[in-house]
This record gives structure tokens, C-alpha cells and sequence, in this order.
């Protein structure tokens, strides 16, 4: 694998010419100083990350109930040990448990954060990664499916059966998972039977989505090396349940808070990633296998307090609850989160007293030998890619018309202008209500030039069907509906195409101090 570099493609494009890109989070990225009163760090500063373990209040007692909870979700290893002994800290990244994996951005996130920690220990401040798996998360048409490609580079997606109960937590739905569907749609590739295993043993009969996912992403990271939390376990929420319980308590104050901070984020040019109102609760309640949503008053808060480790935080509120109950120094995440963390800032400084430095997850389009050929014979940049369908089929299109053909429009478009300018000076010295009028027509007949080259570049590429088909490949795999291909495809037909040491290989192009998303070919 290499970092790809083609004659006009940068192996790094800025987020800034990405489609979705919020301007939040490219000045968390590339100007931190316009954003700096919304987080306490500087992701790029090394300083950053010595200053917010220094700020780590972790009691003994608190490090000890952690260390046996996540020794019950993990095999014992090095990074258990580790986590137990004081002073560790803890770089946590984290997704909703969704089918198979997710997005392959699930597996960017996992190595981002294995590759900080590995960093910050090499530099002297002892660090383990750890995977917050979204368990309690009631939105099952999220997780219930995952998307793949077949060898053609057709998209499908493959999704479970089990329909939705009430507001179920995701992690705990019993699935019959797809595996035939997989199966089909990764038979083409190579080492489809090495990834289908890993599935088949990860996915047992009667598992529930928390658990397979569980499973599968220790499977797949084993040699790089993750912890994984469940937050369902009860002896996780009993850890927890002081910090919930004081946010219960005050919550008006919180509210306040979170409300003020979105009018500062609105004057300074941003919006609010998680719409904060009034009537807007931040707790949920586990409660009869459901998450439910409070949306109590003021004054019946404080009787929640004493069902604490029932309660379950919204997404503003998880993140200072997650680093109350571990030392986290930092936290990967995507574009969305990390805007999150702007509105939870407020709720950090009032509940814990430090915040963590939040940095973005690796971002990667893979490119195939198939896609960069491509992108060389159209003179296509991945960006002109990242388009809707008719915009990149003109731009394929254009380049299919004849050399000479094409030739013959530009001349006749200069031409055409030249004659009319001309025409246009001398009817200005006649009569200049007549030039007013030549102007517009000459726009006109301009045009009528333009529209027909257009059309003669459809219709060469509706004669070429290999160029058809060539762009529906691209798009097909570094657009998937629409879609940047980290946040659609699996990483499964990745693996089932290049090998399960695709991880290894990936890992070791992880640069968390790099802003950029990055083109990788394999």
C-alpha cells in the first residue's frame, strides 16, 4: 500500500473540499483560534495532551471498580494491566454498536486511538485505547444494517430482520444476522472466507448486537490492540452513577448552561450540533428493558438522583459522564462529535472540572488499481468525484468528445464571440440602443454553442457503455450513495478483497496529527 500521489491528486485534501464539511469543525482543524473558547485544546499541540493529563483527578477506588469492570468485557493482556496501575490514562474513541462493524470509520476511530496511545506512552505518559461502544443508543434503524460491495463495484445493503420494540437499547437486540447476504456480495473477492469466519464466529446464534459487535471488532483489532467498554453492564453504571446523579440534581443549571452556550456559538458564526430548548431533557431512563425519555420538571429532578445508575445521559451529557468513569486524556472523533464537544464544554467545566483534548479520527478513501486507473484517463481529482451522478457523468462525458470535434467548438465559440464584439462596436457608434440589444443576443447565441457541446458530450458517452459503466464504478465505491465511502461502505469487502492484515497496514498509515482525509491506493 502507498500514499497515493497522481498528476493533479493530493494524497491530503482539506475537509474544506469535502461535501458536509461544518466551518466549526474545519476551524477546530485549521484555525484554533477562532474556536478556542469552545474547547479547553489544541488537538495539533503536543502540549495539549501533557496539560489535560496533569488536570486527571482519578481516585484509586474509582480506577479499581474500572479495571474489574472492563476485565469481565476483555481478555486479560497487557493493556488491562496497564489501565489498573496508576497514572494511566485513557484515550477513548467510541460508535453505536451497529451490524458487522458499522462504517468503516468504526475501524478508523479504534486505530486513531490505538496509534495516540501508543504515541503519548512512547513519550513518556502511559496510555491505553479504549472503544466506548454506544450500546445504549435506541435508534435500531441506525445499526440494523451495514453496506457493502461486491468484485463489479455494485452497492448493497444488508440489514437484519428484527424489527424495532419501543425504544430498546440497540446493544441488546437478539439478531439472526444476514451472513448469507454477506456472503453473496463478498464472493468474489479473495480472502471473503477468512472475513465471513471471522463474522460467523463473531455473530453466534442467539448474540445480541452489542455482543457480535463486540466480538468482531476485538477479532479484527487483536494484533493492533483495543479495550471495549459495554456501558449496559450494571457495574459500569454503578460507577457512573455519582456524576449522573449530580447532574439530575442540577439541571436547571446545566440546561442554563448548554442554552447560553448555543447563543455563543451561534455569534460567533456556528449552529448547535444537538438542538438544546427549554423543554429539552438531558437523561433518559433504563427502565423495563426500554430508554426512555424525561423530560420531567425542574422540581422533580432531584427525586431521579437516587435511580442514578438507571439513568442514561443524552449525547451532550455522555461524554463528561464516560470521562467521570475513566481517565480520559483524550477522545477520537468524527466531524459531528467533535462539534459536540463545543455545546459539552459547558457541561465539563460545571460536573468535572477538566475536559479532554478532542481530536479528529483518521479519514481515508481507499482507492483500487480499477479506480486510480480511471481517475488518470478521465483527469478526475477524487473531489470531482464526491459529486451527484449527472455532474460526474458530464465530467467524464468531456473528456470522451474527439480532439478534434472539441477543437471545433472552441473555435466556433471564439469565433463566434469575436464576430460579435466586432459587430457589437460598430452598432455602438450607430445607435447604442441596437449594441444594448447585441449584448443579449450575444449571450445568447453563446449559449446556444455551449448547450450543443453539452449535448454532444452525453451523447458520446451514452454511445461508450465502458465509460457508463466506468463511472458508476467510481461512484459506486468512493461515493456510495452519495456518501464519502468511510461513512457507507463496511470494512469487510475491504478485508475480504486485500486480507484481515489490511488492519496492520492501516494502522501503521494512522498520523493523528494529521488534519487532513487522506487517499490511500492499495
Amino acid at each position: 500500500m502507498f500514499l497515493l500521489r497522481l498528476d493533479g491528486l493530493s494524497d491530503c485534501i482539506p475537509h474544506t473540499e469535502l461535501p458536509g464539511a461544518s466551518k466549526l469543525f474545519a476551524d477546530l482543524l485549521y484555525n484554533y483560534a477562532r474556536v478556542a473558547k469552545f474547547y479547553a485544546h489544541d488537538p495539533f499541540q503536543q502540549a495539549s495532551y501533557a496539560a489535560a493529563a496533569a488536570a486527571v483527578r482519578y481516585p484509586d477506588d474509582r480506577r479499581a471498580a474500572m479495571a474489574a469492570a472492563l476485565a469481565g468485557q476483555n481478555a486479560p493482556g497487557e493493556l488491562l494491566t496497564r489501565f489498573a496501575q496508576p497514572g494511566t490514562v485513557a484515550v477513548v474513541t467510541g460508535q453505536q454498536v451497529g451490524l458487522f462493524g458499522g462504517p468503516a470509520y468504526t475501524i478508523y476511530k479504534a486505530l486513531t486511538a490505538a496509534k495516540l496511545a501508543a504515541d503519548l506512552t512512547a513519550r513518556g505518559i502511559s496510555a491505553v485505547p479504549i472503544f466506548w461502544m454506544a450500546t445504549e443508543d435506541h435508534d435500531f434503524a441506525e445499526v440494523n444494517h451495514t453496506w457493502v460491495f461486491d468484485g463489479d463495484g455494485r452497492t448493497a445493503r444488508v440489514g437484519v430482520e428484527a424489527a424495532a420494540s419501543g425504544q430498546r437499547p440497540a446493544g441488546g437486540y437478539v439478531v439472526d444476522p444476514p451472513i448469507h447476504a454477506l456472503r453473496a456480495a463478498l464472493s468474489g473477492f479473495e480472502y471473503s472466507a477468512a472475513v465471513l469466519d471471522a463474522v460467523e464466529q463473531a455473530y453466534q446464534p442467539g448474540a445480541t448486537m452489542g455482543a457480535g459487535f463486540r466480538s468482531l471488532v476485538l477479532d479484527l483489532l487483536k494484533r493492533v490492540g483495543v479495550l471495549v467498554l459495554d456501558p449496559l453492564d450494571p457495574a459500569i453504571r454503578n460507577v457512573g452513577a455519582p456524576l449522573l446523579a449530580d447532574a439530575v440534581k442540577r439541571a436547571p443549571e446545566l440546561k442554563a448552561a448548554l442554552l447560553a452556550r448555543g447563543q455563543e456559538l451561534t455569534a460567533a458564526g456556528y449552529h448547535s450540533q444537538v438542538l438544546v430548548e427549554e423543554k429539552t431533557s438531558l437523561f433518559f431512563l433504563l427502565e423495563n428493558g426500554e430508554r426512555k425519555m424525561l423530560r420531567l420538571k425542574d422540581a422533580e429532578c432531584a427525586s431521579l438522583a437516587d435511580r442514578a445508575a438507571q439513568v442514561s445521559p443524552n449525547a451532550l451529557l455522555r461524554p463528561v459522564w464516560q470521562d467521570f468513569m475513566l481517565p480520559t486524556v483524550a477522545y477520537v472523533g468524527g466531524p459531528g462529535e467533535l462539534a459536540y464537544f463545543a455545546q459539552s464544554a459547558v457541561l465539563y467545566e460545571k460536573l468535572l472540572g477538566r475536559m479532554p483534548v478532542v481530536l479528529p479520527r483518521a479519514c481515508f478513501t481507499i482507492l483500487d488499481a480499477r479506480s486510480e486507473k480511471l481517475l488518470r484517463k478521465f483527469g478526475l481529482k477524487l473531489t470531482d468525484v464526491l459529486v451527484k451522478k449527472d455532474a460526474l457523468q458530464a465530467s467524464i462525458a468531456k473528456q470522451l468528445v474527439p480532439a478534434a470535434l472539441e477543437a471545433e467548438f472552441t473555435h466556433a465559440a471564439s469565433q463566434t464571440a469575436r464576430s460579435l464584439d466586432e459587430l457589437g462596436t460598430s452598432l455602438q457608434a450607430f445607435d447604442p440602443t441596437l449594441a444594448a440589444a447585441m449584448a443579449k443576443s450575444r449571450s445568447k447565441v453563446l449559449w446556444q454553442i455551449e448547450k450543443l457541446r453539452r449535448k454532444t458530450e452525453r451523447e458520446t458517452l451514452r454511445r461508450d457503455a465502458r465509460a457508463t459503466a466506468d463511472a458508476a464504478y467510481l461512484r459506486g465505491l468512493l461515493y456510495p450513495e452519495d456518501h464519502l465511502q468511510e461513512r457507507l461502505h463496511s470494512i469487510l469487502p475491504f478485508l475480504a478483497k486485500y486480507g484481515l492484515d489490511l488492519i496492520d497496514r492501516l494502522y501503521a498509515e494512522v498520523k493523528p496529527d494529521c488534519r487532513d482525509h487522506r487517499i490511500l491506493t492499495l
